[in-house]
């Protein structure tokens, strides 16, 4: 099959499509003939093995485990080991199989759910991570609540588009942050306000709010407090920048370390990927409370260029990958 691979950790340029071949599953495994797979920062980590511990959570220390990236992704049961029950060859998925820059990838079960027909496998690849990270985020962790005030900062990546309509969905009111080319885009997808931070500060209004949810800020902690409620909650996700050992950890750090002393609750969370959230977000989907929202398309040959330019900031959404 064709996978695109390489050898050591580094930037797009060490990506090359070759010929491999096709992965064995194991018996709680399910071999899917991939379709489409989606571009994020994940795989960008994964891909420069940056920041540093990302290496000690099992990518492999000095080289990568496995040659394959790519981890969002949609497309046809093959193959199923003999203790799956939840699926059969021809079922359509999406879901997370390391390694889905390929034709065929392994995915766990529990990691995997019927894709639903009203979408396209490109827009199936798409939902898994960011969309499954966009709703712990505001579900488990911001606990939204009807009526009250939600900020999100970096509303029209691929978290943030997800957070914009799971936040409607839960009946919020909603503020999203973004540069002045993708406001009218995040106002599309259901935000009642957008703020252009080339424009305005956020911090420097007289609003407060009840949640606020920052995606790969780079705001300080005291900027975000200062546009939180007095006993508001701040969940940051993720973060860039911070250098290859912290790589933007840090104000996650501070936040968890301050939170206990003030009236606010700050904090983050890492996200753990499972088949039930899959199939709360296909249910948004079907009842038309949320739609992926994909940018730009690359055949799997092209994987280097999406993820440069996925790299710019460019990317008004999610990029995908067809193959």
């Amino acid at each position: 099959m064709k996978a695109m691979v390489r050898d050591t950790y580094g930037s797009a340029d060490v990506l090359e499509l070759k010929d491999i071949d096709i992965p064995e599953i194991t018996d709680e495994e399910v071999l899917v003939r991939v379709h489409a797979a989606g571009v994020g920062r994940d795989v960008w980590h994964i891909m420069t093995g940056l920041p540093y511990p990302i290496r000690l959570a099992g990518y492999g220390l000095r080289a990568p485990k496995n040659p394959v990236i790519g981890s969002d992704m949609a497309g046809v049961v093959e193959a199923v080991g003999k203790n799956v029950t939840r699926f059969r060859p021809g079922d359509e998925v999406f879901g997370i199989g390391e390694g889905s820059y390929a034709e065929y990838v392994c995915a766990r079960e529990d990691k995997l759910a019927p894709k639903s027909t009203s979408l396209t496998f490109e827009q199936a690849a798409v939902v898994a991570i960011m969309g499954s990270t966009a709703l712990q985020a505001l579900r488990d962790h911001g606990k939204v609540r009807p009526g009250q005030e939600v900020l999100i900062i970096g509303a029209s990546g691929g978290v943030g588009t997800y957070a914009v309509q799971i936040a409607k969905a839960f009946g919020a009111h909603v503020t999203g942050v973004c540069s002045t080319k993708k406001v009218e885009m995040v106002r599309s997808i259901g935000a009642d306000h957008v703020i252009d931070y080339t424009q305005e500060d956020f911090a420097e209004s007289d609003q407060r709010y009840d949640v606020i949810l920052d995606i790969g800020g780079n705001s300080s902690l005291s900027r975000l407090r200062r546009a939180l409620a007095s006993r508001g909650t701040l969940v940051i996700v993720g973060g860039e920048g911070g250098g290859r050992w912290l790589g933007g950890t840090d104000r996650q750090i501070r936040a968890m370390m301050l939170s206990p002393f003030v009236s606010q609750k700050l904090g983050t969370f890492v996200n753990k990927e499972n088949h039930e959230d899959l199939i709360v977000l296909k249910e948004l989907i079907e009842s038309g409370k949320i739609t992926p929202v994909i940018d730009r398309t690359y055949p799997l040959a092209e994987v280097p260029e999406a993820i440069r330019y996925l790299e710019g900031g460019h990317a008004r959404g999610k990029v995908v990958v067809t193959v």
